[in-house]
Parts: structure tokens; sequence; C-alpha cells
């Protein structure tokens, strides 16, 4: 059995798009349930006429676990302030993830809830659309799609609830917010891609 838990943007072009899939993966062997997943980067593209059609998935590769973890990983893993999905869990424990991020994580856990879409693997390589590397392969950026159990693609979520978090993110250090409403400040940005999500970057 395959649970989606969010779908969001990873980049739409007028012709082309990215949707990142995080999902849980459930199955019974031996008479026990066995749990995992992974996200899948499903790209589609539009006919002349006007349809979309996938044309390609790519499943997350977070990689092997790694041999120690920092505190701020094992913090991370442990808080349950903290809904990751399999690949994003994953990717901490690879230990490709930077402090950075798992420190802000943890410093927004103690006033949010925080849902988790996508860390590092399954995310384009790129921006999407440009030949700009992303921040998240090389584990420099979040995604939140949930906050205090409130999607935020939802119409009913509160835009002061979202302006609060994505300010809270760039007060501990994201070089570049995305999210669905623009704010002031350089470090803020909104478009068709962030309607869903909220994106924090960092530079380490």
């Amino acid at each position: 059995m395959i649970e989606v838990i969010d779908a969001q943007y990873g980049g739409i072009l007028s012709d082309s798009a990215s949707v990142l899939v995080p999902c849980r993966v459930y199955s019974i062997r031996q008479n026990r349930l066995i749990s995992g997943g992974t996200t899948v980067d499903v790209r589609l593209s539009k006919s002349s006429q006007g349809t979309w059609r996938v044309t390609a998935t790519h499943p997350a590769q977070p990689g092997a676990p790694a041999a120690s973890l920092s505190a701020a990983a094992r913090q991370v893993l442990a808080s349950e302030q903290i809904q990751l999905p399999p690949a994003s869990a994953a990717d901490i424990r690879s230990g490709q993830v930077h402090d950075t991020v798992l420190t802000t994580m943890l410093e927004l856990a103690k006033t949010y809830q925080i849902g988790v879409s996508v860390i590092r693997s399954g995310h384009p390589t790129n921006v999407f659309g440009t030949n700009r590397p992303s921040d998240h392969p090389r584990g420099r950026a979040f995604d939140t799609w949930q906050i205090n159990g409130h999607p935020v693609v939802s119409p009913s979520t509160s835009r002061a609830l979202i302006t609060a978090y994505m300010r809270a993110t760039e007060s501990l250090g994201s070089y570049n917010v995305g999210g669905p409403y623009q704010l002031s400040g350089t470090a803020y940005f909104s478009d068709q891609t962030h309607h869903d999500h909220i994106h924090a970057g960092f530079r380490t």
C-alpha cells in the first residue's frame, strides 16, 4: 500500500513541470507490517492540445546511513514536533544535511509543528528550468508543506501563520525564503512553484 503524504511543485513552466511526491510504502512480510517510503520527482510535459502527461519518474536516492551523526541530526530525528517523510529522514541519517538546516528546524519546532516535504533527495538537481544548482541536493535547504497541521496550500490556512513562519525562518539564517506570499526584504521570494510550500535555503 502506498500513502501519499503530499504533492508539491518542484518547478513549473508553461509546458513542463516537476511534482515532488513524498510517500510511505507499507508491505506485509512474514505476518509483520513493514513500512518504508521514498520521494518521487514526477516530470510532466504539456502537449499542444493542452493535456499533461508523465514523462519520467525519479525516486529519491538518500544514500547509506552515516557511521555517526551530529547532535542536531539526532535531535531532529527524535523530535515529535518535526514530521519527516521517509526520504527526508533517510537524508538526515545519511549525514549529508548541513547543521544549519537542522538547527533551524529545531528552533522552529520550539514554536511550530512542522510538516517537512523535501530536504535533499528527490528534489531536482538544478532549480527547475535553469542551470543553477539547487540548494536541496547539497543538503542546504528544506521545504515545509504543513504548519501546525495546516497545509500551506489550503485557502483556510491563516496568512498570518504562513508569513510569521517565513519571517522566523529568515531570522534563523535562511538567505532564500520562498512561499505563497511576497514579503518585503531581499531574502524573500514568491512564485507559482512556491504557492504550496515554504522553501528555506542556506549558504552553508
